[in-house]
């Protein structure tokens, strides 16, 4: 009774964990990372029959901005789309924890006193614990040092976590970032419109 055992198989399933289907969904992510982060660059290039000129609006991406992200990281994370688009390159290669704790730490620096004790717990919790599900790879010292600075919190607690983080960005993540298709054919896009 084959299809029996199937069909009351089919109905556990429904409200089961599908961990295995996460396992080949995580498999496939490139592919689709790709297509998403298509759609996104071309909503970021002007229309060609606007006929306006990627400079020109603050909404749309030039293609001088983005010769500026092969400057520095540092110019590359203090532009918002520079920030979006490396956070998805970096998802492609599963490392995104490091651009959303560089980015929880810029914020929490920004945060009201009476709320730093909050979100100082949260940051450590989602990135420095030994059990964080999205851990940065910082060394043991500096993991110690952060959570004794956890007792009272201050704006800059994860200053030295930060810094270990945003260097091994620069060392190793932002090289392959311009070296990849997706920095690239933005940058070949961006250029090809500003000619026409």
């Amino acid at each position: 009774m084959p299809g029996m055992f199937f069909s009351a198989a089919a109905k556990e399933l429904k409200g089961a964990d599908h961990s295995l289907l996460d396992d080949k969904t995580q498999k496939r992510r490139p592919k689709t990372f790709g297509m998403d982060m298509k759609a996104y660059l071309r909503s970021m290039i002007p229309h060609l029959e606007s006929g306006m000129k990627a400079s020109k609006s603050k909404d749309i991406l030039s293609a001088d901005e983005v010769i500026q992200w092969s400057q520095s990281l540092e110019k590359l994370l203090a532009n918002h789309t520079g920030q979006v688009v490396f956070g998805r390159f970096l998802k492609s290669e599963f490392s995104e924890e490091n651009i959303e704790f560089w980015l929880a730490c810029e914020d929490y620096k920004q945060t009201e006193s009476d709320l730093l004790h909050y979100k100082a717990e949260k940051i450590y919790k989602a990135f420095v614990h030994s059990d964080a599900a999205k851990q940065i790879n910082i060394d043991f010292r500096t993991r110690e040092s952060t959570a004794k600075k956890m007792k009272a919190p201050t704006p800059t607690c994860f200053d030295e976590a930060q810094k270990l983080v945003y260097a091994l960005m620069e060392k190793d993540s932002y090289p392959r970032f311009l070296k990849s298709n997706i920095y690239l054919n933005l940058l070949n896009d961006l250029q090809a419109n500003s000619l026409k």
